[in-house]
């Protein structure tokens, strides 16, 4: 049976329908409640926040998704609308490792340190500084991050740098990866100066130039984990505005000229629902794009999104690990570890959390986030707990010189876990493009289409409430 909800008769007058309860949807619904406008937020699951999840179990404190923010000017304002107190990485954390040779080097953090680094060869070093003398280019098609770094920094960097960071931080492969789509300031930099290195000295003097801060963006968390950012636009939302466990079922447009949008949705009571809204936000991941009915023929209508489930989502394991202090030979004076794919090892990157952040780890012991899995090597995303402990121990070993047991172990398994830009991502955003002209009131925004990173998916909703608005 249906429970009908009938809101006023007027598209002005109703509320605005917000599909995904993820740090997207959210900071939409908080835009429109600071906005004085009514609305509804729809999440499938039995929280908010989607991949932003802290857990503590005792003393331990981890992340099962991402592990700090980047604390954008538009970040820390936020962070002042909802009265939260960021926690800034640790100093002690201002080294960033690479793998190389079966060594755990430190990245350079500076052109004197570039010049002394072990990790890249002297013919790689003077490779690196030719970027500065090439001239705007124009690209008449877009070409893999790999190709594009290559022309500017040379193979070696690319093989022990780019590779590692991509790898390890987006679970992606960079020669796969769309350059103009995933990096689109490195494009537009070479677009207008030739040189990245000069384009980013350009960028930096621009920062300075808008008061904003110099130097690279200080990294963030809480000291109760990231969700304390998404339980905190919670908290702010209006009594009666989420509704949780709630599966959508339809969204119908009125073929009228009044442009109001019917959501057919199913909640925990099993019943069928039927609301009425001036717009609706998507704040979606694919897979639940490609399967949501638009249209007048309702829940047997067409799927007009479908496309969007060929978006590859690798699968990545997070492993959670604590150590006695004793137990581990590498001092962990730093964020952590990064290891380039052409090493062949078995994991993506460490995390030294007990580093970065006070307050993840009991006294006189250490956590470590182990990252497996990703697009070059999904299999190790689907071991089961004994074999991938099995394998990770032995890195960790060989690495940083961990020995025994861990003390604490947790797991979390994301099947599909970060979209990913690769080459030909075009056809997926001009399917949404295409969607929203079809159907005027649509809005489609987040990770799918505006970056994946957490202030960028802050970003998009802020946007998407904006053009609600409107």
């Amino acid at each position: 049976m249906y429970q009908l909800t009938i809101v006023g008769t007027s598209s002005s007058q109703l509320p605005v329908a917000i599909l995904g309860g993820g740090i997207t949807g959210l900071a939409a619904a908080h835009r429109l409640a600071r906005q004085g406008r009514a609305f509804r937020l729809f999440d499938a699951a039995p929280r908010l926040g989607g991949s932003i999840r802290s857990d503590r179990s005792g003393e331990w404190l981890l992340e099962a998704g991402p592990n700090s923010l980047q604390l954008t000017p538009a970040l820390a304002a936020l962070c002042t609308e909802l009265d939260l107190r960021p926690l800034v990485a640790s100093p002690a954390a201002k080294n960033r490792y690479l793998v190389r040779g079966g060594q755990v080097l430190a990245a350079p953090t500076s052109p004197l340190r570039f010049v002394k680094t072990p990790l890249f060869s002297a013919r790689a070093k003077i490779r690196l500084f030719g970027d500065l003398f090439l001239r705007p280019r124009q690209r008449p098609t877009d070409i893999s991050l790999a190709e594009f770094t290559t022309d500017h920094f040379g193979r070696e960097v690319v093989d022990y740098g780019l590779r590692a960071f991509v790898a390890g931080v987006y679970a992606g492969d960079a020669g796969q990866l769309s350059a103009r789509l995933s990096f689109p300031s490195l494009w537009a930099a070479e677009r207008s100066h030739g040189s990245i290195i000069r384009g980013m000295i350009a960028a930096a003097k621009a920062k300075k130039a808008r008061g904003e801060p110099r130097g690279p963006t200080s990294l963030i968390s809480f000291a109760d984990g990231l969700e304390a950012l998404p339980r905190a636009l919670t908290a702010q939302l209006p009594p009666g505005s989420v509704e949780l466990q709630a599966r959508v079922t339809a969204l119908v447009p009125d073929s009228g000229p009044a442009k109001i949008w019917t959501v057919q949705w199913t909640g925990p009571d099993q019943l069928e629902h039927r609301e009425s809204f001036s717009a609706v936000i998507l704040a979606l991941p694919t897979s639940a794009l490609a399967a949501l009915p638009i249209g007048a023929a309702g829940a047997s209508g067409e799927r007009p999104l479908a496309g969007l489930k060929a978006v590859p989502y690798p699968p990545v394991s997070s492993l959670f690990l604590g150590y006695a202090r004793e137990q581990v030979a590498h001092p962990l004076d730093g964020f952590g570890m990064l290891i380039p794919p052409i090493e062949k090892r078995d994991v993506l990157g460490v995390l030294f959390n007990s580093t970065l952040f006070p307050g993840r780890a009991p006294a006189d012991h250490v956590a470590l986030t182990v990252m497996t899995g990703g697009a070059l090597r999904p299999e190790m995303a689907h071991l089961d707990d004994t074999a991938l402990l099995a394998r990770v121990s032995d890195e960790l070993g060989n690495l940083l010189g961990v020995r025994g047991a861990p003390v604490f172990m947790r797991r979390t398994v994301w099947p599909q876990a970060i979209p990913q830009y690769n080459l030909g991502y075009e056809r997926f955003l001009d399917q949404i493009t295409g969607v929203e002209a079809a159907y005027p009131g649509l809005l489609i925004g987040g990770h799918v289409r505006d970056g994946i990173a957490v202030p960028q998916c802050l970003a998009a909703g802020e946007k998407l409430a904006a053009r609600a608005l409107a």
